[in-house]
């Protein structure tokens, strides 16, 4: 995970909106072996995102081409840089961060960009260790994804809020 995201923080000009940055990172989790990936309609909805602006960018950053949509029924796109093909997780694993960070939008207020987690359970969900976890989270607040984060001592729980206009 903390591979993808700091190609995608070299890869995407630093005007892209987190919307597109979001998109990208689905895109980069849940693609093929041919570059290919397309993305549900119900998906593009649990991201909360402007999807049509968010194709947009990416396609004006030459990052993707849309193929079809977004539409009714989702999106399909090409991306179009190899060196995606070069990151080392595997396909299941990469699908299952890419439902880990669709969760953890999920379970964010879309008025405040805060959420809440047992600790335990992202990391079992992402099926990571507990050192893993700790660099994913420091990545993803080096890369702008997250404002910051903090592990609750009585609880155990991951409290975290999302970064605001990147």
């Amino acid at each position: 995970m903390s591979e993808i995201l700091s190609y995608l923080a070299a890869a995407l000009p630093a005007d892209v909106s987190a919307g597109a940055r979001l998109l990208a990172l689905q895109c980069a989790l849940r693609m093929n072996a041919y570059l290919h990936v397309e993305l549900r309609a119900g998906l593009l909805r649990s991201l909360r995102i402007d999807a049509v602006h968010a194709c947009q960018e990416l396609e004006q950053a030459r990052w993707a081409s849309m193929v079809n949509g977004p539409g009714a029924v989702g999106v399909a796109a090409e991306l179009r840089d190899a060196t995606l093909l070069a990151q080392s997780p595997a396909r299941p694993d990469r699908r299952r961060a890419a439902d880990w960070a669709l969760r953890t939008v999920a379970r964010s207020d879309p008025s405040s960009g805060e959420g809440l987690s047992e600790c335990d359970r992202i990391i079992r969900d992402c099926g990571l260790r507990d050192q893993g976890f700790y660099g994913v989270l420091s990545s993803l607040t080096a890369n702008g994804v997250l404002e910051g984060w903090r592990i609750c001592p009585d609880s155990g729980d991951v409290h975290w809020t999302l970064a605001r206009g990147r």
